[in-house]
């Protein structure tokens, strides 16, 4: 029944929690899944209040499990399997501010108004703070200078706010939805390159670029932050034998689940490093090994 429900758009909470325990009331509960998408899921897993989640895109496990950006101390996370998903992340800008970087919304103050999402947990939140926090400003000190975020509800962003002069600026994923209208009304996309993209790589943010080659109207590619991968995580330290019955269930609900339309879910690109599955952190042992021996990794 959840399934049905959730497939309809209209039905906006679509985040799920299932929860196991043995019968009889008096028992604890003793794992939880939480279909999550955002990166606060993370501190759940930390806590052992959930065992399994998912996130978008597979970078803040790498914050975490290295202890930066947000995660005060390293957590040690471990993916279980990844859902294939190529994006990238992007900062457009208005042609009329007349700036060409990040760092230049520091150096002159300027009182950027910005369109995110209305959704405080989701990942962009983190890659803007992160990027910001990296060049010596916040997003409290853009709103100082008489600037700030203005949130929009739903996706994709309405590049036409730009248009109308409401915000400056649209900071957003997938990227294929928005980005040609973007162009089209003149707006540039700031790259993170240089020291800032050497600081965001250390920490665990990857980069990847907006091809001119895909986007033909940028005047030469863009390296930006990597928005790839939905990869399912737990802890390292949960039990092998829960970690394989997680994998033995996907392996044998694979045909049922639709795959882009038609198609078996594609096991054997979901337990490798690739661009659309981005390892960020390790497979958890039981996974490796469960996915090695049925033969998903050569």
């Amino acid at each position: 029944m959840a399934y049905e429900v959730i497939k309809d758009p209209t039905w906006a909470p679509q985040q799920t929690r299932i929860s196991f325990r043995e019968p009889g009331g008096h028992k604890p509960w003793e794992a939880c899944f939480f279909g999550s998408d955002a990166p606060s899921a993370i501190d759940e897993v930390a806590r052992g209040d959930v065992q399994v989640a998912i996130c978008n895109p597979a970078s803040p496990l790498a914050l975490a499990t290295r202890g930066k950006g947000p995660y005060n101390e390293p957590i040690p996370l471990r993916i279980i399997t990844i859902i294939p998903s190529l994006d990238q992340f992007a900062f457009a800008v208005s042609d009329k501010l007349g700036i060409s970087s990040l760092a230049e919304i520091r150096d002159r103050k300027i009182p950027l108004r910005y369109s995110m999402r209305d959704r405080p947990d989701h990942p962009t939140r983190l890659m803007v703070r992160e990027a910001f926090r990296a060049l010596g400003f916040s997003m409290e000190d853009v709103e100082s200078w008489g600037g700030g975020l203005k949130e929009q509800p739903g996706f994709p962003p309405d590049v036409g706010r730009v248009l109308r002069g409401e915000v400056d600026a649209v900071f957003d994923e997938a990227v294929d939805n928005w980005v040609p209208q973007a162009l089209d009304a003149g707006m540039r996309m700031l790259p993170v390159d240089g020291t800032l993209g050497d600081e965001m790589d250390a920490i665990g943010l990857r980069r990847a670029v907006l091809s001119k080659t895909e986007y033909p109207k940028l005047p030469a590619d863009v390296p930006t932050f990597d928005f790839s991968g939905w990869p399912v995580y737990t802890r390292a330290d949960v039990p092998d034998a829960f970690v394989r019955a997680c994998c033995a269930a996907l392996e044998a609900c694979k045909d049922r689940v639709p795959w882009q339309g038609a198609g078996p879910l594609p096991l054997e690109r979901m337990c490798i490093d690739a661009p659309d599955t981005p390892m960020t952190v390790p497979l958890h042992t039981a996974a490796e090994h469960f996915w090695r021996e049925r033969g998903y990794i050569k």
